[in-house]
């Protein structure tokens, strides 16, 4: 990485704009950078910085980049830094402007701008610039990609800080440790540390949580083996826990399957005695059914012999009740044909009560001829009785025409008053419609202004609220302020307190004998003693802790009333100038004739239907006007036509319908009468045949009595018996006879007969035999069941555990082999000597590189005095592994760095910060860094060392590269030619470049 040119514009001290050309200031190889103190030397350091990576280092990057801007800067000036670099081979330019709070353009009041980026390259082919992009982000990532470095990196590599590396040589292990791990990043080390860490912790809990369970199968198999099993005395994590549980649980196995046999043996002696008891009651249980069987059938017969005479008068009259079935049908036909005649004769006396007097004595054929004169009489009036049915339609028909006539004259007159209004009520709603249109045009245009207003009011009320919070905030930052230039003032004035008494803190860690940390001499004759007013390290670290507390509340502070700002910057700019009361009333004004506009032309569908309507109802009228004219002419015609046909009709039913009022009433009466005439006729008739029907069936009635042998017909019908009484009887004899027989065949039986001889049978005995066997074999099943459960819930729980056992053997082997690894890479293993931590262990051999390149400078800066080591030893008890000492070749003793006076710290620190470059950069790919900056500590050597020191950075030419030193020294203006000196005045500072060419032109 090659610097060529740094523009700045109102960046830090610098008020106006400056330019440093590197290219001129890198031809020697080394310039100075000096001007006095607070003139702004490490201000182009920052401004390099923030150029590249958008950040300046350390506490000065507060505020979101607003501090960086120079108080001296005009207020139309905008803060920039430009740089033009070099790296990996591509010329690039970056330009930078943080967030500006720049005056409005119009009206009072200032506005934030954001902070803008630019990065482009230089195209040799064509020469120009190309824009690559302008997102902070991805030029920040693109530039970090470049170096290979983060920005913290960079400031301890390419910016050397000899403050830093003077506390690096006197720090002990646990602060190199936090710097080298930030340079290297070896956080990934730490990380496996942690994760090896928490990789041995879950194991173990694994294999804990895998005990625990195998103990609660072990106190299963106990609950299950009762006294069988005892448990092993172990823990979870124990390592013979898996082995006692299992040989535990083979013992318990074995005495639960001898256990098993036994109760198998007991329970087959028990089946066999209640089997034989069984046998036992079987055969007395047989006896006694027999014996009570044969006495129950003799109480049966005895019985049945008592009711012998019942039984025969039942069977007497079943056989009655047999020979009066065969008289059965004809008792029915003549029931039926008593009941027809009687029917029949009701009916003839019914139709004949309906007929006159003169056909009292006339029979059935006399009755059905004066039916058919009637019918011969109706038959001739069929014709008038249409000729009167068509005078009633021509009646009917006429009047209709006159309805007619009256209906369209009404609706001729209601036509021509609604049709002489038409042109008025057309008129109306068209202007109702044009109205109704011009409002909806005006509401639309209303609406697309509604919006807007309301943004424009929502913005000017934001507007008012944040202008009172930015007066909030403002009043807020300058009170930190002030009480952070407070609490700075009190810090300065105790660190120079300190500083004045510093000498007697340095005497206080003298001893005699040890060198001192300032001369080097052992003998200290008169050290320096503390006063009264004496002020310590704590005292200065407690002040410094509140001023940064209190910086800290200063930039909170700014950085909060710059979103207020910006916030207010954007409700004003969408706002305007307008007051919030004119936005509100012009708001509400808008509002209102926009509600007018749309409630006018909420009438523009309703009046465009309502004149729909009118048109219709229009076309409708006067098509009915014209349809009633045809109408009306059409009638007069017809109405003749009718008149005429009447009169014909009028004639004819005169002569038919004689002395009754119609035709109709005329053929009524002759229907009647043939009706009645015709009922009579069929009655006369049907009277007459069932009488000869009943006759006969007297005759047959008595016949089959007789051959029946009854003497007379009721007699027969007293012996029939009705369905219900012949089932009744007939089932009580078929239970007789079934007892009976089943009695005789009891009586009968061999078996019963013998046992009947036996003695009576002892049932109680023999069923309390077999229930004392029963109860023996349940007791027996019970106690082999509860050894098969035993036995199986064994069985399953010792699977269970060799399963468990079997799946915790790798899980306990990775815990063994994890718990090795984070033992060691933690140190404290006692594998592990020396007990480095992993992350230290990549430290050391970082530091030893470090020191390897430190050395060939050190060398050649201390006259080959010093040679820097890197040391493994362990400090007391704690860990090795950054130890860094110094070997001085004078007397051959190594010791360590924090003896080495104060010119020796400064330059083995600027070798070691040379060497650190060295390595890094190596670290980072390999990117070249043609450009160095060394700040201060030149003023602490003597000439000759300062020769030395010149020397090796001059060497540094030798790989092209230039280094700026940054110092105060005198004599350095002298020994280098090219120099950028800070120039301070009240107007801000100032740069100037003098070349070496240019120096030697002076001389010349």
């Amino acid at each position: 990485m090659r610097l060529h040119r740094l523009d700045i514009t109102a960046f830090g001290p610098f008020g106006g704009a400056q330019s440093v050309d590197f290219d001129e200031l890198s031809v020697a190889g080394l310039f100075l950078l000096h001007g006095p103190t607070g003139a702004g030397k490490t201000s182009v350091l920052d401004a390099v910085c923030y150029a590249l990576y958008g950040s300046v280092p350390g506490a000065r990057q507060t505020g979101q980049g607003l501090t960086l801007r120079s108080d001296h800067a005009a207020p139309g000036t905008r803060t920039e830094v430009r740089l033009e670099l070099t790296v990996a081979g591509r010329r690039l330019e970056i330009t930078r402007q943080p967030p500006w709070e720049r005056p409005k353009k119009r009206g009072s009041g200032s506005t934030l701008d954001k902070a803008q980026s630019w990065l482009r390259e230089y195209d040799a082919r064509t020469g120009a610039w190309k824009d690559l992009s302008r997102s902070h982000q991805e030029i920040g990532e693109e530039i970090t990609q470049l170096l290979g470095m983060s920005r913290e990196q960079f400031c301890q590599v390419v910016l050397l800080p000899q403050g830093d590396f003077a506390r690096f040589l006197r720090a002990d292990a646990e602060a190199r440790g936090r710097l080298l791990g930030r340079l290297f990043d070896t956080h990934r080390f730490a990380e496996v540390e942690k994760r090896l860490a928490d990789r041995r912790r879950a194991t173990e809990a694994q294999v804990r949580d895998g005990d625990t369970e195998l103990l609660a199968d072990a106190h299963r198999m106990q609950q299950a083996a009762g006294d069988a099993m005892a448990l092993p005395d172990a823990a979870p994590g124990d390592p013979g826990l898996a082995d006692a549980v299992m040989s535990a649980a083979a013992v318990a196995r074995s005495t639960a399957r001898e256990q098993l046999t036994i109760a198998h043996s007991r329970l087959t002696s028990a089946e066999s005695a209640q089997a034989a008891a069984e046998r036992t009651l079987g055969d007395v249980r047989e006896v006694a059914r027999l014996q009570q069987r044969f006495g129950e059938a003799r109480q049966r017969a005895a019985l049945m012999e008592e009711r012998s005479d019942g039984y025969r008068q039942a069977l007497a009259r079943m056989e009655r009740a047999r020979k009066a079935e065969a008289v059965a049908p004809a008792l029915e036909l003549r029931e039926a044909a008593d009941a027809e005649h009687g029917r029949a004769a009701a009916a003839q006396e019914r139709t004949r009560a309906l007929l006159p007097d003169t056909f009292a004595d006339a029979g059935a054929a006399g009755l059905a001829s004066a039916a058919r004169r009637a019918a011969e009489e109706l038959g001739g009036l069929e014709s008038a009785r249409r000729a009167e049915q068509r005078l009633a339609e021509l009646v009917a028909e006429r009047a209709g025409l006159d309805r007619q006539e009256r209906a369209d004259d009404d609706v001729l007159r209601e036509a021509d008053d609604w049709l002489a209004g038409w042109e008025a009520t057309r008129g109306g709603l068209q202007a109702r419609i044009d109205s109704a249109q011009e409002a909806a045009t005006r509401a639309e245009q209303l609406g697309v202004q509604r919006e807007p207003a309301q943004r424009r009011l929502g913005a000017a009320r934001l507007r008012d609220q944040l202008a009172g919070d930015t007066d909030t905030a403002a009043e807020q930052v300058r009170l930190a302020q002030v009480d952070a230039l407070t609490l700075k003032a009190r810090w300065l004035e105790v660190k120079e307190r300190r500083l004045n008494g510093i000498a007697a803190e340095l005497a206080a860690q003298l001893t005699d004998g040890a060198p001192c940390a300032v001369c080097g001499a052992t003998e200290h004759p008169a050290p320096a003693r503390k006063d009264a007013g004496h002020v310590g390290r704590e005292a200065e670290e407690r002040a410094l802790a509140a001023y940064q507390q209190a910086e800290e509340r200063h930039s909170e502070q700014e950085q909060r009333l710059g979103v207020v700002r910006e916030a207010l910057a954007a409700a004003t700019a969408e706002a305007g100038d307008a007051s919030t009361e004119q936005l509100a009333s012009a708001a509400e004004e808008l509002e209102r004739l926009y509600a007018q506009a749309r409630h006018a032309a909420s009438d523009l569908h309703p009046a465009h239907e309502e004149l729909r309507r009118a048109e219709q109802e229009h076309e409708r009228r006067t098509a009915v006007r014209q349809e009633a004219a045809v109408r009306a002419a059409s009638r007069v015609g017809h109405r003749d036509r009718l008149d005429r046909e009447r009169g014909v009709l009028e004639e004819e039913l005169t002569q038919a319908r004689g002395t009754l009022d119609s035709v109709a009433a005329r053929a009524d009466q002759l229907e009647r009468q043939v009706r009645r005439l015709t009922d009579a006729a069929d009655a006369a008739r049907v009277a007459e045949d069932t009488a000869q029907r009943l006759k006969d069936a007297d005759a047959r009635l008595a016949d089959a009595a007789f051959r029946a042998g009854f003497d007379t017909p009721q007699a027969a019908a007293q012996a029939l018996l009705d369905d219900a009484a012949h089932r009744d009887l007939q089932r009580r004899l078929d239970d007789w006879q079934s007892q009976e027989a089943a009695v005789r065949a009891v009586l009968a039986e061999p078996d019963t007969a013998a046992a009947a001889q036996q003695p009576p049978a002892d049932l109680a005995a023999a069923e309390r035999a077999a229930a004392l066997a029963a109860q023996r074999v349940r007791d027996a099943a019970s106690a082999r069941d509860a050894a098969a459960r035993r036995c199986a819930d064994l069985d399953r729980l010792s699977a269970r555990a060799t399963v468990s056992v079997r799946r915790l053997a790798p899980l306990r082997e990775e815990y063994d082999r994890v718990a090795r690894l984070a033992s060691l890479t933690a140190g404290t293993s006692a594998d592990n000597e020396r007990k480095m931590r992993l992350e230290s262990y990549v430290l050391a051999a970082r530091l030893e590189q470090v020191a390897a390149a430190a050395t060939v400078r050190l060398l050649r800066m201390s006259s080959g005095r010093y040679t820097l080591v890197h040391s493994d030893d362990r400090a007391g008890r704690g860990r090795s592994g950054l130890g860094l000492h110094v070997v001085d070749a004078w007397t051959g003793r190594e010791r360590d760095t924090a003896t080495l006076s104060g010119g020796e710290t400064f330059f083995a620190s600027l070798a070691l910060a040379l060497g650190l470059a060295d390595v890094v950069t190596d670290e980072a790919g390999g990117v070249r860094l043609d450009t160095l900056f060394i700040d201060e500590g030149f003023g602490s050597l003597d000439d000759q060392t300062l020769d030395e020191v010149l020397d090796v950075l001059d060497s540094l030419r030798e790989r092209d590269r230039s280094v700026g030193i940054v110092s105060h020294v005198a004599d350095l203006r002298r020994r280098i030619h090219a120099q950028l000196e800070v120039v301070k005045g009240r107007a801000g500072s100032t740069l100037k470049v003098r070349s070496a060419a240019q120096r030697s032109a002076r001389q010349g």
